[in-house]
């Protein structure tokens, strides 16, 4: 199990400090940008490289798998008495069971099956109750509902997270006025 590593907290820090820790943030945070874009040009680069190749590759593998597919489909019967899959020189191939679904029969619609199940399964018929969180959000405000709120066991909260917006090159450069 992984240990947590308790996060020491920091205090007496003068303007000054934090206006270098500020600068050290805003330079990683450059380098890091310049790095993440050095890397998108040259992944770019080897896609493009490979991708004409892979393209190839994909068509012989789409074609090849439906020859294959044709073969045991064909020689279902004799290739598959016994077992669901064979085993060849160059790997396995065969048939899976997917996961049991249900599916309408020719002519119903799931509305027709709902009621239908409705009057002969009712026991299957699946309702389910939630608490319209956007609505009370968007009322909040009005006088009749927000004196209940509190009733029901619910607050409004408004979380507040610190960030910090270094600005980028661009911003630092000075802003030439234009004004006479």
């Amino acid at each position: 199990m992984a240990k947590r590593v308790k996060k020491t907290v920091v205090t007496g820090i003068t303007r000054e400090q934090a206006e270098q820790a500020f600068a050290d943030y805003a330079a990683a945070d450059a380098e890091v940008q310049t790095i993440n874009a050095k890397m998108d040009v040259e992944i770019t680069k080897i896609r493009t490289k490979y991708a004409s190749r892979l393209a190839d590759l994909d068509a012989v593998k789409e074609d090849t798998f439906t020859m294959i597919q044709a073969y045991a489909t064909e020689n279902r019967e004799e290739l598959f008495a016994k077992k669901k899959s064979i085993e060849s020189a160059h790997g396995t191939f065969g048939f899976r069971v997917g996961m049991p679904k249900l599916k309408t029969l020719r002519g119903f619609t799931w509305a027709a099956v709902l009621t239908l199940c409705r009057e002969l399964l009712p026991e299957y018929i699946r309702t389910s109750e939630d608490v319209a969180k956007d609505k009370l959000l968007a009322d909040r405000a009005n006088e009749e509902i927000a004196p209940i709120l509190p009733r029901i066991g619910v607050q409004v909260v408004q979380d507040e997270t610190f960030f910090i917006e270094p600005k980028k090159e661009s911003d630092n450069e000075p802003r030439h006025s234009t004004a006479s």
